[in-house]
């Protein structure tokens, strides 16, 4: 049984649907997806689809949370969850914005069905231990994963949302990156920072950190990993939709 974590996807169902006929993940495989589906592309009525049929699992992103918090179903902290709502006046566009007021492209009759979806959420982090059939990393250790970041000197189940959802760099001097201040022993695999190629910190050769957004929205690729085989599986876009 396999676990593939999936990078950010931001509305590229076309990129989306080619990865999962790469990776043909069977009855026992997760998939699991870092946050930020649906804004800044072109289908992101076609990511839920082919989501929902791989039965795919996914943490909340910046973008995810802009949308339920403005309807009142973001979960203030982590381990927190709203009551289920499926009903929901008229939607208008604005309702699906993301955060920088970013758009959400789909009919208006799909609007609530964005929201519906959104509610399957797993919370701000997700980590092998929670799910009954993954395993940990090559070596034995645990794996998380999370939108953007973790601060250093909190637990990964205590981190702040906002560090959880939108961290880069750290407030110190020199701003490194959130993830060379990661020193494990757990491997957190991560999005919401594109680059093309995937970022991986390691210490004495230990891969302690993954970022998994290749920016696919900018014209990279949509790339997926394995920890458990250790093996990533990448797609080029057949396009660039947005810009940095």
């Amino acid at each position: 049984m396999t676990t593939w974590i999936v990078g950010d996807i931001h509305g590229c169902a076309q990129e989306l649907e080619r990865l999962l006929c790469r990776l043909d993940p069977g009855p026992g495989d997760h998939l699991i997806c870092t946050g930020d589906l649906l804004h800044r592309g072109p289908d992101p009525g076609g990511v839920i689809d082919l989501l929902e049929q791989s039965q795919a699992l996914f943490v909340l992103g910046n973008h995810e949370l802009a949308v339920l918090r403005r309807v009142g179903l973001a979960p203030p902290r982590a381990g927190d969850r709203p009551a289920l709502r499926t009903e929901f006046p008229e939607l208008d566009a604005g309702d699906l914005r993301g955060d920088g007021d970013l758009p959400c492209e789909v009919e208006p009759w799909r609007r609530i069905d964005v929201l519906r979806f959104l509610q399957r959420h797993s919370g701000y982090s997700l980590s092998s231990r929670s799910l009954e059939t993954a395993a940990g990393t090559l070596d034995g250790r645990d794996w998380w994963v999370v939108h953007a970041g973790l601060l250093p000197g909190f637990p990964i189940e205590e981190s702040p949302v906002e560090a959880l959802v939108s961290l880069r760099h750290l407030h110190v001097p020199g701003h490194p990156w959130w993830y060379e201040a990661w020193r494990g022993p757990e491997l957190v695999l991560f999005g919401h920072t594109p680059s093309p190629l995937p970022r991986a910190h390691r210490i004495g050769g230990r891969l302690l950190a993954l970022g998994l957004d290749t920016g696919c929205v900018f014209g990279g690729s949509l790339t997926a990993y394995s920890p458990e085989l250790d093996e990533y599986v990448s797609v080029k876009a057949a396009r660039s939709y947005a810009r940095v």
